[in-house]
């Protein structure tokens, strides 16, 4: 009876990968400071903003734990986003709902990166883009990082920003508009927001170039921002 060898090579568990300052010291090498990380929130939801943040993260205060939001707790963005307003150069911008009909969602939402980008208090020299794009028209030297919000702290801290504003602003639309759920799912495909769509309809905060809004011969007419009855 034969036995297995044990591989040359023993498998092992890599270790997770957490975002850290290695980009922005690159860049600094290379004579660019400060460095900006930029990120997006709401590129998928059928309603509401697409908001973009910009951030400059002070390099002797940069938070603990930051990471991209998707990974992090609502309870953890929203002590991590505190910290970051309060020790970092941040700006935030939005497209809204009527701005990403009338382009598309990609230009909309690197049209908005490009705005916190600029509305910076101090000027960036090198901006950090999560994503394949930089956005045209940037007054600095940009990068764009896939997946950067999990490999650098600045796109981390933005991704955090971006997030934490864009539920604030979609809770805030629900005291509007309380039929659709809005502070349970910010503007999301859910059953619950597509029930509500069914039963009234779109309303302003409604992307009509999405699914399943988009017809091929004509549109739905948008719903006034009259507040609805959410027992109705």
């Amino acid at each position: 009876m034969s036995r297995r060898k044990s591989p040359d090579s023993p498998l092992f568990q890599l270790e997770p990968v957490f975002p850290d300052f290695s980009f922005e010291i690159a860049a600094k090498r290379d004579g660019f400071w400060p460095v900006a990380g930029a990120d997006e929130a709401g590129r998928g939801p059928l309603a509401g903003p697409v908001v973009a943040a910009a951030v400059i993260l002070d390099s002797n205060a940069v938070p603990a734990g930051l990471n991209d939001s998707k990974l992090l707790t609502a309870e953890q963005r929203e002590v991590l986003f505190n910290e970051i307003m309060a020790t970092a150069t941040v700006s935030i911008a939005s497209s809204s709902a009527a701005h990403i009909d009338a382009t598309d969602i990609l230009k909309a939402s690197l049209d908005a990166m490009r705005r916190a980008i600029d509305g910076l208090s101090v000027a960036a020299r090198f901006a950090l883009i999560d994503g394949r794009d930089v956005p045209q028209g940037l007054a600095c030297h940009a990068k764009a990082i896939i997946k950067g919000d999990s490999r650098s702290v600045s796109i981390a801290a933005a991704s955090i920003v971006a997030k934490v504003t864009r539920d604030r602003m979609m809770a805030r639309a629900d005291a509007t508009f309380p039929a659709y759920g809005f502070a349970m799912h910010a503007g999301y495909a859910t059953v619950r927001h597509r029930n509500a769509i069914d039963s009234h309809g779109p309303c302003s905060l409604h992307r009509m170039s999405f699914r399943p809004f988009r017809q091929d011969q004509e549109q739905p007419v948008a719903i006034s921002a009259e507040p609805l009855d959410a027992n109705s």
